[in-house]
């Protein structure tokens, strides 16, 4: 099979802004995409839930956008729209009939230039993200397992380890100042990239993504964190009580290799191994075969779209009488079982295969979100981290030349206690029983969360 042949422009304005654009006229139809090197671990310390929280202020009106009008000319189009925040971006897309493209390019760069802040927007949408909050995690069972539960216990840097959401007391006390600095130091052109995918002329595309972005000025310094971790010599441990469901659960999160490494594009074939559906490793052994567990599932933290410290997890939750060391043991028996026999050559084939089918089936699906999405996605994030959009095209190769003894490396490289951190999710009769010692409950990292 020949390799993918995606055609892809990409240019980077006077002002820093990356421009991508890769036509496809097989549908009347423009997807419209703007990442911003933003996400939960970049966000300064002691200002925890600003990226998250910045996401809901861009949909509260700009310059010459006035509130809910970006909705409404959307709407009016036939289009949908949507964003969504993760540890390393926050993005904003849209998704319209050809014709409506320069709309929307107007819309985005209206809102990159001058965004509507002040107190009544700031204190909507404080409100609005605590209800969130309430929501998805405070009232919801096995709410935030184990995308919030994990980065404590995982991690010692502030900028991994705390919460995407912010804290109540954080989010409290940001104040209209707080809420235009962040926007003046990250929402700017060299910290972003627009994308543009469909229906559309490049040249067109280009020369209307200079019409409404060139002038819009750069900053002209960015200043990140350090988001790095110290090495890991020991397993780690955390306890959460679990308030409404009747089950306990485990997840079990082993960190990853660096990205773009030898080690990282085998783990990523590990993980299909491992996770790879009912017929997984995992869940084979543990819900089919044992019947430990009623369900497992598992995989990496946004293979491509993450660039700092990432885990590839395991969750499950398993029946009341087996202890979770009981599960613990039967879940590392499995471990044990691929580092020491690896994978056979079949095997490895039969990953490959489907790492394909899942990479081409990624590239044509919009998801919960919208057509390209997928696209869009990789396109983005290979701009971001890697700056080179077309890897697009190439990325794949990576993953298929992948050798037995590489896979085998890995799984004896990565996968170690030490390596490793677990949190036990225990209903609250179970949790009271057992020593508190270990109860570690706090609002953490989520990967990428649609509105």
């Amino acid at each position: 099979m020949g390799r993918l042949q995606i055609s892809i422009e990409h240019d980077k304005l006077s002002n820093g802004l990356d421009v991508v654009i890769a036509p496809d006229a097989s549908a009347p139809v423009v997807t419209v995409g703007v990442y911003y090197k933003i996400g939960s671990r970049l966000e300064p310390q002691g200002r925890g839930g600003f990226a998250h929280l910045f996401e809901h202020m861009m949909f509260q009106g700009s310059a010459n956008a006035p509130k809910l009008l970006h909705s409404k000319l959307i709407s009016a189009s036939g289009g949908r729209f949507n964003g969504s925040t993760s540890y390393d971006w926050t993005n904003f897309f849209e998704a319209v009939p050809s014709n409506a493209m320069e709309r929307v390019l107007w819309l985005e760069a209206d809102r990159m230039r001058a965004l509507k802040i002040d107190a009544e927007n700031l204190n909507n949408q404080r409100e609005v993200v605590k209800e969130e909050i309430r929501r998805v995690v405070m009232n919801q069972p096995y709410g935030g397992f184990p995308w919030l539960d994990m980065p404590p216990i995982a991690y010692r840097s502030w900028a991994n380890a705390h919460s995407l959401y912010g804290t109540f007391a954080e989010l409290d006390a940001a104040n209209v100042d707080d809420v235009q600095s962040f926007f003046n130091n990250y929402y700017v052109p060299n910290n972003a990239v627009l994308l543009i995918l469909g229906d559309v002329n490049p040249d067109e595309g280009m020369s209307l993504s200079k019409k409404y972005f060139e002038d819009i000025p750069p900053r002209k310094e960015l200043r990140f964190g350090d988001t790095s971790e110290p090495e890991q010599t020991e397993e780690r441990r955390g306890r959460v009580e679990e308030k409404f469901g009747a089950l306990p659960a485990i997840a079990i999160g082993y960190s990853m290799p660096k990205r773009r490494t030898t080690l990282w594009y085998a783990m990523a074939l590990l993980d299909q191994a491992l996770h790879g559906g009912k017929a997984g490793r995992i869940n084979r052994k543990l819900v089919l075969e044992k019947q430990i567990a009623v369900d497992a599932l598992g995989g990496i933290d946004d293979l491509f779209g993450c660039d700092g410290p990432g885990q590839m997890t395991t969750q499950f939750r398993h029946k009341s009488q087996y202890s979770s060391e009981e599960a613990l043991a039967m879940f590392d028996s499995v471990i044990r079982e691929i580092q020491e026999g690896g994978v056979s050559q079949e095997e490895l084939e039969q990953l490959k295969v489907k790492r394909r089918s899942e990479y081409y089936e990624s590239l044509e699906s919009g998801g919960p979100y919208m057509p390209k999405y997928g696209l869009m996605h990789l396109l983005a994030c290979f701009t971001l981290f890697d700056d080179e959009p077309r890897l697009v095209n190439t990325i794949l190769d990576e993953f298929l030349a992948v050798t037995q003894g590489e896979v085998l490396s890995a799984a004896r490289a990565q996968l170690r206690n030490e390596n490793r951190a677990i949190v036990f999710r225990l209903p609250a009769s179970t949790a009271s029983a057992a020593s508190t010692s270990g109860v570690h409950r706090a609002l953490s990292n989520t990967a990428g969360i649609p509105k």
